[in-house]
């Protein structure tokens, strides 16, 4: 092996060694002061509101970072007030409806248990017709039955249980978000300043190329996920109506904002809605409703790569590819980290990241 051959795998494996470590270090910092991080970047989306009032009205930088921050704030909260109001009134007529319907679903299920469920596990058991025969399989299928419910009750008492423990270490954190947000917004500044005078002027340089990149990504990244949402909503609503569904235009609203959460959206809605729907007894509403889930899962597969790839400047199978690794690593999650994590390594491409740790590689420093 030539020495230059060999001098080029060594700096390969450092440059390699020194990816991972910094990644780890990265996730293990980041565990540890995630507040911090997430103050950062609220304080960074604030930041123009915070320049114009400093600049054009000579705010203290103090009276601009609380205001910015009153401003998120209000934002955040108007937002979850009108969803609120939105859905409370239908929550409402549900509370009031809610024992009729029960008690209707109850009829129904146990209606479906005699007529569906016993002569099937009669011919199955070759257990002779009629009831009286089926004795004994019925009180199998009732301890089957109050097994699973059982079973069910512990899981959601052991969710709620998780949730309300959790909801002490959230609020803690959230506090240190908002007080984190009003001292890095008053001090960006300063702060920015001290890191670029630490770092060399090279590094420098392509921090500013990124930050550039970002926000064109970013906003790019939110016009897709808007186009997305009204693509869904749309949908829904003209299911809805051709359904005759009351509320259609609420609905349809909820459902294409539930669609920017990875936990949430259409099939959270849609199946569960569609399930109660058949075992109540209204076959037809509910299959239709799942059959426009798979409308709009199929829509949505075959638009998202495009709209990403048009509104972020990106190749369409590599938006594609991002997103189903990123469901395979992370989960639904991954819709939202790997477009995330695409549009990093796009950038790093764009302003020469990779090029000059190939130039590295081959020749080392010149």
């Amino acid at each position: 092996m030539k020495k230059q051959t060999a001098w080029m795998i060594m700096r390969l494996l450092l440059v390699i060694g020194a990816v991972a470590a910094v990644l780890w270090v990265t996730a293990f910092i980041f565990s540890l002061t995630y507040p911090f991080w997430i103050a950062a970047f609220f304080a960074w989306i604030l930041k123009p509101l915070s320049t114009f009032l400093q600049k054009k009205l000579h705010f203290p930088a103090g009276i601009a970072a609380v205001t910015t921050l009153m401003f998120g704030i209000a934002v955040i909260g108007g937002i979850i007030t009108g969803i609120t109001f939105l859905v409370i009134d239908p929550i409402q007529r549900f509370a009031e409806r809610a024992p009729a319907i029960m008690e209707d679903a109850f009829y129904q299920i146990q209606d479906f248990l005699d007529t569906t469920i016993l002569p099937l596990w009669q011919q199955v058991s070759g257990i002779a017709d009629g009831i009286g025969g089926a004795g004994g399989g019925l009180p199998e299928v009732g301890a089957e039955i109050g097994a699973g419910l059982s079973r069910l009750a512990q899981s959601a008492g052991d969710a709620a249980a998780q949730l309300a423990l959790s909801i002490p270490a959230f609020l803690v954190a959230f506090l240190f978000v908002l007080i984190a947000i009003y001292f890095i917004g008053k001090d960006w500044g300063r702060m920015s300043g001290g890191i670029r005078k630490a770092l060399p002027d090279q590094i420098v340089l392509k921090m500013k190329e990124f930050y550039k990149a970002m926000w064109v990504r970013v906003f790019g990244y939110i016009k897709a996920q808007l186009i997305l949402m009204c693509i869904t909503g749309v949908i829904v609503f003209i299911g809805l109506l051709i359904l005759q569904v009351d509320n259609a235009v609420l609905l349809a609203l909820i459902i294409g904002l539930a669609e920017f959460l990875p936990y949430l959206g259409t099939g959270t809605i849609l199946i569960p809605w569609g399930v109660f729907l058949i075992i109540t007894g209204n076959l037809g509403l509910g299959l239709s409703l799942i059959v426009l889930y798979v409308i709009i899962l199929v829509v949505r597969q075959a638009v998202e790569p495009k709209v990403l790839s048009s509104s972020m400047n990106l190749n369409p199978i590599a938006v594609l590819v991002s997103l189903f690794a990123g469901l395979q690593l992370f989960g639904a999650l991954g819709f939202i980290i790997g477009p995330v994590i695409l549009v990093i390594i796009v950038i790093c491409i764009d302003i020469g990241v990779f090029k000059a740790l190939n130039r590295f590689i081959k020749e080392g420093f010149v």
